[in-house]
């Protein structure tokens, strides 16, 4: 009995070196690596869908060296926020809410209306922030997100010779 018990926490105690080390392993390479720049037209594009994929390389899930509590995502620039589709009604029928913290301000708008109003990218950007983990990597992964309403976007040098993503 006592064998099988020493067998035990010696098996027990060389998987948690190696799993250490692998995890130290992986770190290492998420320090080392540097954060790339990705271009998404999101021109006729399912807002969810492409909220999704967005989430998913802001995260850093397309690496192989994907390490959940570590900050290993790429930088992801959206073009053409203005032009997303919602599937069915949602263009008229989906809001959005917020409080201004005084009495009865309790505000809300549609998809129809942020576009009229030239704030398109919040859509996309409300979107992304549902799909991240609520956890404190969120804040941090959403600024990694750069959406403009337009084709027209500041971040060229970063993006020299990158194909559109998605």
């Amino acid at each position: 009995m006592s064998t099988s018990k020493a067998a035990t926490t010696a098996a027990s105690a060389i998987f948690t070196r190696v799993s250490s080390t692998v995890k130290d392993a992986a770190l290492e390479a998420v320090k080392k690596a540097r954060p790339q720049w990705h271009l998404v037209d999101a021109k006729d594009q399912v807002v969810g869908r492409l909220a999704s994929q967005i989430a998913s390389i802001i995260r850093g899930r397309h690496k192989p060296f994907y390490c959940p509590n570590a900050d290993c995502g790429d930088y992801v620039v959206v073009v053409n926020a203005r032009h997303v589709t919602l599937t069915g009604r949602k263009m008229k029928d989906k809001k959005y809410y917020w409080h201004t913290m005084h009495p009865g301000g309790l505000k809300s708008r549609t998809p129809e209306q942020l576009i009229e109003r030239g704030q398109a990218e919040e859509i996309l950007r409300h979107a992304v922030l549902g799909m991240l983990p609520k956890n404190k990597l969120r804040n941090h992964a959403i600024k990694k997100l750069r959406v403009f309403p337009e084709k027209y976007h500041i971040y060229e040098e970063q993006l020299r010779g990158k194909q559109s993503l998605l």
